[in-house]
């Protein structure tokens, strides 16, 4: 991890990110961060947020936790529909209670491949609406990381070991076959609910309740001592938030209507 001098690009694409620039002393010796009135304005559109395992406990009490795609990514999902957050209003704000996945946080900083030798490097999205020149909150200092700055490299960087970490969970989820897919599915509310026909949200991916029930004793055990099994409980005991993001969309479209009539 560097921030030193970088004219190579930044390769790859962060959800959030636009414009990913390398942290240079002397490119951004002006720049700096100004407070934000919305600071999450950005996740607004974000339907599902990526997550690392050690975010389980905290997000299970809030939104539904699920493993998708040919990675098996886990993702806290924000809404049953696309481009819609149900917690972040137009304020810009998460709802008062709800857990803030770190992936949100750390933005606009965000470790990203790039040089010769593909190094992890710190960026900045200069894209940013709170990135600005001679800014309340300086990026550098006489040439070298602020210390408000110092602080979102270490963020960054815990987040990164937090992140391989994340892929050893999956892997060895994979690696052991515990995954099954699963979907989520809703019957819309009419005059006659009775005619409503089921409609399917999602498919996912879920660590399977019998097949960690068959698994040997020993390598139960094994999971328990890593901390695993606690995870995927954590994971389990999310799929509760299901009904809390279908009901908050019953809630959202029928003040809809009855604002449209009005």
């Amino acid at each position: 991890m560097t921030t030193t001098p970088d004219t190579s690009p930044v390769t790859g694409q962060v959800m959030f990110y636009q414009n990913p620039e390398p942290l240079d002393p002397a490119r951004h010796a002006k720049t700096g961060l100004n407070p934000s009135q919305t600071p999450f304005l950005f996740a607004k559109t974000a339907h599902a947020i990526p997550l690392i395992v050690g975010e389980f406990g905290p997000t299970s009490l809030s939104y539904p936790i699920i493993f998708a795609g040919a990675d098996y990514q886990p993702l806290a999902v924000t809404s049953v529909r696309s481009n819609e957050n149900l917690f972040v209003g137009d304020n810009g704000m998460f709802q008062e209670g709800v857990y803030i996945p770190s992936f949100v946080r750390r933005y606009p900083f965000v470790l990203a491949h790039g040089g010769e030798a593909d190094q992890l490097v710190v960026c900045i999205d200069r894209a940013a609406d709170i990135i600005a020149e001679n800014a309340e909150v300086p990026l550098f200092e006489n040439g070298e990381p602020s210390a408000f700055t110092k602080q979102c490299i270490d963020f960054c960087s815990n987040f990164e070991t937090e992140r391989r970490k994340t892929e050893d969970f999956v892997k060895m989820l994979r690696d052991l076959d515990l995954f099954e897919k699963r979907d989520v599915t809703f019957t819309p509310r009419g005059v006659d609910e009775t005619l409503g026909l089921p409609v399917k949200i999602t498919d996912y991916y879920s660590p399977s309740e019998e097949k960690i029930k068959a698994l040997p004793d020993a390598k139960l055990g094994e999971l328990y001592r890593i901390g695993a099994l606690q995870q995927i409980h954590a994971h389990w005991l999310s799929l509760l938030n299901w009904e809390r993001l279908i009901n908050e969309t019953f809630k959202r479209d029928a003040e809809a209507k009855t604002a449209t009539k009005n």
